[in-house]
C-alpha cells in the first residue's frame, strides 16, 4: 500500500470524525471507501468519446423555429439558463 498526504478543511475533518465514530471506522477508511466509490464511478460511467458520439446524435434531430441560434447560441443558453 502506498502511502499519500492529503489536505483536508476542518470541516471535512470533523464530519470524518464524527462519522468514523458513529460508524466504528477510521478517517482512513472512510477515505478509502471514498476513493473506491469515486473510481468505481469513473470506470462505469461513459467514455469522452462515448459522451461525444450521444452529443453528436443529437446534432440536428430537434427544431427550435428559430433559423438563427448557431449565430446567438450564447444569448440562446442565457435565456435558457435565466428560466
Amino acid at each position: 500500500m502506498l502511502r499519500t498526504q492529503v489536505q483536508l478543511t476542518e470541516e471535512q475533518d470533523r464530519r470524518l470524525e464524527e462519522i468514523g465514530r458513529e460508524r466504528s471506522l477510521s478517517k482512513a477508511e472512510l477515505i478509502h471507501r471514498a476513493i473506491n466509490r469515486f473510481l468505481a464511478q469513473e470506470a462505469s460511467g461513459p467514455t469522452p468519446e462515448e459522451r461525444r458520439q450521444r452529443a453528436l446524435a443529437v446534432v440536428g434531430k430537434y427544431r427550435s423555429g428559430y433559423t438563427d441560434t448557431a449565430e446567438h447560441h450564447d444569448a440562446v443558453l442565457a435565456g435558457a439558463y435565466r428560466a
